[in-house]
């Protein structure tokens, strides 16, 4: 088994999403998290985790609408995130590429993530995208108010930020990107993490993996950054699916 531990299922229409579950099923993907991008987006997601018994899901706001109205109070995200089938909180995080909001807005939402990860006792998914360090100094200073469970979710970043993380016990998922021809850093840190961090995801409609390059993304083909993972530790594809499976259940307790 391989399950998806980062797809955004809302983005696809409503008439093709069992077509998209069916295939993931055939393709060895039978469990995947639909992930929360904002407030209003929280009740699409619910609605998928209560059809569809093999889909989890988050809630949280991305740092790309984190300027968008009101930000959340961390009773405001605690609150979201109460349901049986809701098993996290994010995606949250920095991205200083795009710099879609204000950085110091994003900051401030990454840190009210961060506390409700810990009030929650929910793992926390985080997207990084140029902004390493600020990404582990937030962490740090809020994990000294108390550890909580966190993933850097597609992961692409430095082979530091990936060391900081799993040292303060975070894990790391990886994504299509790592089955790209440029990507041979991102696949020798994969080769050398602790496999019991690693995870599987496909942040699907994005970044379809080699040999699906251009397509529209979506949960089965996990399969494919799945056999490159497990090339990079050099070990069956039938194991990399055991071990990220337990990974994700130890990471996502909830997830039952």
């Amino acid at each position: 088994m391989i399950i998806d531990t980062h797809c955004h299922l809302d983005y696809f229409s409503e008439t093709e999403i069992e077509e998209i579950l069916a295939r993931a099923e055939a393709a060895g993907v039978t469990r995947m998290v639909t992930i929360g991008t904002s407030v209003p987006q929280a009740a699409a997601v619910r609605a998928l985790v209560e059809r569809f018994p093999q889909v989890w899901g988050t809630v949280g706001v991305h740092p790309h609408r984190a300027a968008e109205g009101e930000m959340p109070t961390v009773e405001d995200l605690v609150a979201l995130a109460d349901h049986p089938r809701i098993i996290g909180l994010g995606e949250s995080g920095l991205d200083y590429f795009y710099d879609k909001s204000p950085r110091d807005v994003q900051q401030e939402g990454f840190r009210r993530h961060c506390r409700a990860a810990r009030e929650a006792s929910l793992p926390l998914a985080i997207h990084a995208r140029e902004a390493d360090a600020d990404i582990a100094r937030i962490l740090g200073e809020e994990r000294a108010g108390g550890a909580f469970p966190f993933l850097l979710h597609c992961f692409s970043s430095t082979p530091q930020l990936a060391d900081e993380a799993v040292e303060m016990g975070g894990y790391i998922s990886f994504s299509g990107i790592l089955t790209f021809p440029r990507s041979t850093e991102l696949r020798e840190v994969a080769a050398r993490l602790p496999m019991d961090r690693l995870l599987l995801e496909t942040d699907s409609p994005y970044l379809a993996p080699v040999p699906l390059r251009g397509k529209r993304c979506e949960p089965g083909y996990t399969a494919h950054t799945a056999k490159v993972l497990a090339d990079c530790r050099g070990v069956s594809l039938e194991e990399i699916g055991r071990i990220t499976t337990e990974n994700f259940h130890r990471l996502y307790p909830k997830a039952t």
